[in-house]
Formats: structure tokens, C-alpha cells, sequence
């Protein structure tokens, strides 16, 4: 694999303005285990996509999660579940990604569950106009057949990660080391990031952004 170096400021400039020249809406995913921080990533390039003038809604995936009771069935700290549990991707696309089909309504539910709470969020819907960019931030999202225009994904290495991840979030890296064979992210994604210093990105050649 061939990754070329970049600052994060050209990574966000290259991907806002491909994302900018898109017509109508957008969906985009910045997807990466939570060391790698797609939060921030998605932040900026939200940022960068109101000033080349996109309207910009921004989206967890964090704010999309099933109830305690049926992500924590088999236990707390079990990576398959994580994997395979923890995200209501029904309730993602339902709420978010289905609206903003081409013919689609435009209009989206911005939360849907608070994890910290356990209990629905009670947020409002709001409209996305016709050039509105919606980046939804989070972990273990492609592979699932959600419907983005446009995915990054955010790459560490097995040993960056373990080296990354807290003590105490050690029991996740099964499932994220699941995830890397047999969804292939960094590949799979339209815009593939090595990211073992998150400061320091590294563009994947074959992954066009």
C-alpha cells in the first residue's frame, strides 16, 4: 500500500472541495475507531464546507445508539457486540440518510438516543435545503449499507491502536480488528487515511478523494 503524506489542513481542504462541487445533497461518513478522532476530522470539514458556502448539519453516530438493554445483552465489554450491536444503523438511515435521497424529503432527526441518559433525545427535525452537506461522524459504519455520497475512513495500524486505546477500552479492539478483515474499511472507503499519529495523516494513492 502506498499512502501519501498530507497536513490535515490540505486533507480537509482536498475533501471540501470535491465535496463542495457535488450538486444537491450530501451524505459523507468519517468513520475511524476512537482513537483516530473522526469527530474532529468531521468538524473541520464541516467547517470547510460552510465557507466554500454548503450549509452543513452535523451528525453522530454516538447519538444513534440502541438502548442499554440490547447493547449490553451479552455484557458490557463484548467486542461482537459492539460490532455487530451498538449502532441503531436502522434508525441512522431512517432518521437521516433515507431523507436526503434524491426526492427525498430533506427532512432529518439530527439525535435520536441518548446512551449517557438511556432515553430518547426528544430532539427536533430540522429541513436540510437543497445544497446541504450532512457529515456523520462515528465507528464500525461502512459495510452495513448505509447510503453516503461519500466515505472517509480514519486507519491505524494494530499497534497504533492497541498503543492509543485506553486500558480500560482494550475489550474493543476485537471487534474494530474484526472489522479490518472482513470489511476492508481502509479500502472500501472512497477516501482511505492512515492515521497512526493523528496529526500526521497519510492518504491512501488508490483511494481518490
Amino acid at each position: 500500500m502506498r499512502f501519501r503524506p498530507v497536513s490535515t489542513d490540505l486533507l480537509v481542504d482536498e475533501l471540501a472541495d470535491a465535496l463542495a462541487a457535488r450538486p444537491s445533497r450530501v451524505r459523507v461518513a468519517v468513520d475511524g475507531a476512537p482513537p483516530t478522532r473522526p469527530a474532529d476530522l468531521a468538524d473541520a470539514l464541516g467547517d470547510a464546507l460552510q465557507l466554500r458556502g454548503r450549509p452543513v448539519l452535523r451528525v453522530s453516530a454516538a447519538d444513534f445508539l440502541r438502548p442499554a438493554s440490547l447493547r449490553f445483552e451479552r455484557g458490557k465489554r463484548n467486542p461482537d457486540a459492539r460490532y455487530d450491536d451498538w449502532l441503531d444503523a436502522g434508525g441512522l438511515a431512517r432518521e437521516v440518510l433515507d431523507p436526503l435521497r434524491p426526492g427525498g424529503s430533506g427532512r432529518v432527526l439530527p439525535t435520536l438516543w441518548n446512551a449517557a441518559a438511556d432515553r430518547a433525545t426528544r430532539a427536533e427535525y430540522v429541513t436540510v435545503p437543497a445544497a446541504g452537506v450532512v457529515v456523520v461522524d462515528g465507528e464500525l459504519l461502512l459495510g452495513r449499507g448505509l447510503a453516503f455520497e461519500h466515505t472517509v475512513h480514519l486507519w491505524m495500524p494494530a499497534s497504533a491502536l492497541t498503543r492509543r486505546t485506553a486500558e480500560e477500552d482494550g475489550w474493543s479492539l476485537t471487534a474494530f480488528a474484526r472489522y479490518d478483515v472482513e470489511v476492508r474499511p481502509l479500502h472500501l472507503a472512497d477516501t482511505g487515511v492512515r492515521v497512526d499519529d493523528p496529526a500526521h495523516p497519510a492518504v491512501l494513492d488508490d483511494s481518490p478523494v
